[in-house]
């Protein structure tokens, strides 16, 4: 069911539109992110991860979403506020998307009937914790929880992706990246 992901538009956080093929020839790890999540401070993680291999051509695509018990309840220019001084993101971020459920948007779609289990870090009891707060994913491809990742190559093929608790800097990932930028 892949479409071509260069041809899906997406809203940068300022209320722009951004044809994803700005990013061809890059590798995309693509990211739910919220602002008032436990995950949170895997924003600082992201922009290490952004900082080292950005001059390899990595870019990461932050997209904020309030689909987790309401994690990330303001608006785009306050979830860009708290980016910024929080965590002095400077990859780019998107203006809040629906990532599951009905009107789930297209991107998110794309990638989750293109890559329908992420890698697990098993040892975390991540998705237990959650069943036991009552949350359960819908169907087995949806989306876990916030800081979800996703990786796409140069050519705009999804190849990876990585569950929640998963940080940008566990040795998985950061091989998974640097296998796809051609370390």
């Amino acid at each position: 069911m892949q479409t071509d992901i260069y041809s899906i538009d997406v809203i940068d956080i300022k209320g722009q539109s951004v044809d994803l093929s700005r990013f061809k020839g890059k590798v995309m790890l693509i990211v739910n992110v919220a602002s008032k999540c436990g995950l949170t401070k895997q924003y600082k993680a992201l922009q290490d991860l952004y900082e080292n291999y950005k001059k390899l051509g990595l870019v990461i695509l932050g997209f904020p979403s309030n689909d987790f018990r309401g994690q990330e309840p303001g608006t785009n220019e306050e979830i860009l506020e708290f980016c910024s001084l929080r965590y002095n993101v400077t990859f780019p971020m998107f203006a809040k998307t629906v990532v599951c459920g009905n009107h789930q948007h297209p991107l998110f779609k794309m990638m989750t009937a293109a890559v329908p289990q992420s890698l697990k870090n098993e040892s975390s009891g991540f998705e237990a914790r959650l069943a036991e707060m009552g949350h359960h994913k819908a169907a087995p491809h949806d989306i876990l929880w916030n800081f979800e990742k996703f990786l796409v190559s140069r050519t705009g093929n999804l190849i990876g992706r990585f569950a929640p608790d998963m940080s940008p800097d566990d040795p998985a990932l950061v091989a998974a990246v640097e296998k796809a930028l051609g370390c």
